[in-house]
């Protein structure tokens, strides 16, 4: 399936709709803690308050053909690797537009995309929510088993 690039007004306008749409989650949200954007990247970071994790922060940068969403999802593993990783790779499988993939310095990472014809306000709400519910979700197993010694009472 080829996705169109999207020509220099066309994004310029997505450009527009994104922020308009983050400013407003800025404001009208409690669990958005900020936003802050890099103009030159098309780049946006939405921090939002947990309760599992402290903060979720999405990056969300606008390509010629794809909206990606990126969440730092936990540090590499120390212990129980193996486990930690089938776990996660068995997680996303019920998992809605994003998946678990490994990052710089072997983080963990939870990533998405959407073709840009695709977005809209509905589903920037979907896939930063989403985000929000999977870390929320699947933080506390992912830890406990790598970082296992950690969470032993």
């Amino acid at each position: 399936m080829s996705v169109e690039a999207f020509s220099p007004q066309e994004l310029a306008g997505l450009t527009a709709l994104v922020q308009r749409w983050s400013e407003r989650q800025r404001q009208e949200s409690a669990t958005v803690a900020a936003v802050d954007h890099d103009a030159g990247a098309r780049r946006w970071y939405v921090r939002l308050r947990g309760e599992e994790k402290e903060f979720i922060t999405v990056w969300m940068t606008l390509r010629e053909r794809t909206l990606h969403f990126e969440t730092h999802f936990m540090p590499a593993p120390e212990e129980n690797v193996e486990a930690c990783y089938e776990y996660l790779l068995r997680t996303n499988a019920r998992l809605f537009a994003h998946r678990f993939a490994i990052g710089p310095e072997d983080a963990v990472f939870l990533v998405g995309q959407l073709p840009v014809s695709a977005v809209d306000d509905d589903e920037l709400d979907r896939m930063v929510g989403s985000a929000y519910a999977y870390v929320e979700q699947h933080f506390p197993t992912a830890m406990r088993i790598g970082y296992a010694s950690r969470f032993r009472r």
